[in-house]
């Protein structure tokens, strides 16, 4: 996996990440550490990237076992520590998966086969936080 990272000039601490896929994505600073608000910041980026990584194993873990998902919504709220490194010290996932049929048991053991096995970055992020899961669903 490679990625480029490009300081967009000296008037601003935005950045722009060219992924090895060939994808672009901006980040920027507060306008308090010199940035303008115009793009998400770096650890804001981290964040999405381990919350699409385990929505994504769940959604395939659930379609592989043939269950009707039809949607798969995560809303993510970390912590960090106050002192540099501010590392994430806790990040609780919140999942609301839509479906027909869908049972909360197999939707939690798919949450959990994500985090115990297969998202590498919510894996690699636990070793510093404290990461917590809660599953609803929604019949439709």
């Amino acid at each position: 996996m490679e990625c480029t990272i490009n300081w967009m000039g000296s008037e601003g601490m935005a950045f722009q990440a060219e992924t090895g896929s060939g994808h672009q994505l901006m980040m920027d600073g507060a306008v308090e550490g010199g940035g303008h608000n115009l793009a998400p910041r770096p650890m804001e980026t981290v964040l999405a990237g381990t919350g699409g990584c385990t929505a994504y194993d769940v959604v395939l873990i659930l379609k592989r076992g043939r269950h009707d998902v039809r949607g798969c919504q995560l809303m993510l709220k970390a912590e960090r520590a106050a002192t540099d490194p501010k590392v994430f010290t806790a990040i609780h996932m919140h999942f609301v998966v839509s479906g027909r049929g869908l049972k909360q048991e197999v939707v939690e053991r798919a949450v959990a086969m994500s985090h115990e096995k297969y998202c590498s970055a919510s894996i690699m992020l636990g070793k510093t936080a404290a990461i917590t899961t809660s599953v609803a669903l929604l019949e439709v």
